[in-house]
């Protein structure tokens, strides 16, 4: 079943056109990524698809919902771990999640969110004083909290550290196996081969390629998609 559809989506920025006719589907419960350099056009998208941002032309559907026109009954069903996400230094993890649950109708208990995603001991932690790691998990159990089923999440894992990096993309997955459909947008290849189910890779606006990590490196006769990549997009490595 089909739970995301974008046909011919389009928005310039003044002289800018960060979306030429971007056109895809995302599945319900696969992890689908937006995958490209910075400046693509791929945050752009997501936020076109939560209804951030008014897309100049073209059509976008999350499930079966028009993200301008129904908007409020789509925060109810889509979480989000946008790139600019923070939260106040000084508000405790347990708050947190206890302030995130509150603005749903039918939140799930943020006490379990909390104990799921490892977070129970640190409930009196202040977001300002959690690692890099810590507040990613946060962030992720916040796109939990409202029972979604969609999550966008975009570029979670910059700044982490390696170790960080792979604890967060295991909590991808859990998230994944709990029934969630997943749209996680990174400029990192070796992350979107790990966790993707399908890949668009986005350059200049554009979808360039689309399909499984495996598809894209058989069309590209590569060995890696960071490899495919270079190939797919004709881009130079620096």
């Amino acid at each position: 079943m089909t739970v995301i559809e974008i046909d011919d989506l389009r928005k310039t920025y003044k002289n800018n056109r960060a979306l030429d006719g971007v056109s895809l589907t995302v599945a319900r419960g696969e992890i689908f990524g937006l995958a490209g350099p910075n400046g693509a056009g791929k945050t752009t998208v997501v936020e076109c698809v939560s209804g951030l941002r008014r897309p100049d032309g073209g059509r976008v559907r999350v499930l079966g919902l028009d993200p301008q026109g129904d908007r409020r009954a789509l925060l109810q069903r889509v979480g989000a771990q946008l790139q600019e996400a923070a939260l106040p230094d000084g508000i405790k993890v347990g708050e947190a999640l206890r302030l995130y649950a509150s603005l749903y109708d039918h939140p799930a208990d943020w006490r379990t969110i909390m104990d799921e995603w490892g977070l129970t001991e640190r409930k009196d932690s202040r977001f300002g004083g959690l690692s890099g790691g810590w507040k990613q998990r946060l962030f992720i159990a916040l796109a939990l909290v409202g029972n979604p089923e969609v999550v966008l999440l975009d570029e979670l894992t910059t700044g982490l550290d390696p170790d960080a990096r792979r604890t967060t993309w295991g909590l991808i997955r859990a998230m994944r196996d709990r029934g969630v459909t997943v749209v996680l947008v990174t400029h990192f290849m070796d992350e979107a081969e790990a966790l993707c189910d399908r890949i668009a890779i986005i350059d200049r606006g554009r979808v360039v390629a689309e399909g499984s990590p495996r598809e894209l490196i058989g069309a590209a006769r590569a060995t890696s998609l960071d490899e495919a990549y270079f190939t797919l997009t004709g881009r130079a490595r620096a």
